[in-house]
């Protein structure tokens, strides 16, 4: 793999600033200093040096992250640079690739996974999969049997279809859980106000076979275990 590449799959900057980088004097191979970013480095045996510091490599990463509230689903905001992504929750991240696997609202917390497994992504998104995600839910007032059976058997929420089937779980009057197995814009809050109430607080605890570590604060996060990834890739 060219230098140059290697350096910014290794997340140290785009391929330009990379460049620069390295025709600073700034990188060695194997304790030599190299200036050339066409310079061929074997993954996996070469030693790469950036100011000392050694610079990992990795061909794919996976993490869970508990997003927190106030924090944008995305690699960036072209329209506001000053929004945190969460991406930039992950500070001890390889790859300047990784991108969240689907979305939560800014306002909505919980299990979000970080990769850049493009392939796994697909999988878990497709609306033909139709991976299972679970939310917890509190609401502004008592959710009554009748409308929660009407939101079960699927729901009209303005789009082209009814919401497919989904499970309903009370815990209280006002909080509950949902499992839906569609990623609609903001479907479940959509859902509920179809039977008159409104969402004020929503968490994802779960999507498909992973679920959120309780060690995890809000902006805490982990690398899954091969388990894990095992389990979703299955």
């Amino acid at each position: 793999m060219r230098l140059d590449r290697y350096l910014a799959e290794a997340g140290k900057g785009t391929r330009s600033e990379v460049k620069k980088i390295i025709a600073g004097r700034r990188v060695s191979v194997n304790s030599t200093i190299v200036t050339d970013p066409g310079y061929k480095v074997k993954e996996g045996a070469d030693l790469v040096m950036l100011d000392e510091t050694a610079v990992r490599f990795e061909t794919v990463e996976y993490f869970m992250l508990n997003k927190p509230q106030g924090v944008i689903s995305a690699t960036k905001d072209l329209r506001d640079k000053s929004q945190t992504c969460v991406t930039d929750l992950i500070t001890d991240k390889v790859r300047g690739d990784l991108f969240p696997v689907g979305r939560l609202d800014k306002d909505t917390e919980g299990l979000l996974i970080i990769t850049n497994d493009g392939d796994l992504a697909h999988r878990m998104l497709s609306p033909k999969k139709h991976v299972d995600k679970t939310y917890y839910v509190e609401l502004d007032g008592r959710l009554e049997e009748a409308d929660a059976e009407r939101i079960m058997a699927g729901i009209d929420i303005g789009d082209a279809k009814p919401t497919l089937p989904c499970e309903i779980n009370m815990l209280t009057g006002q909080s509950l859980l949902i499992t839906i197995r569609e990623g609609r814009y903001h479907q479940v809050k959509r859902m509920f106000q179809a039977v008159g109430r409104n969402v004020t607080a929503l968490r994802r605890i779960s999507m498909g076979p992973l679920t959120l570590d309780p060690d995890l604060e809000p902006g805490g996060y982990r690398r899954l275990t091969e388990q894990e990834i095992e389990m979703l890739k299955s």
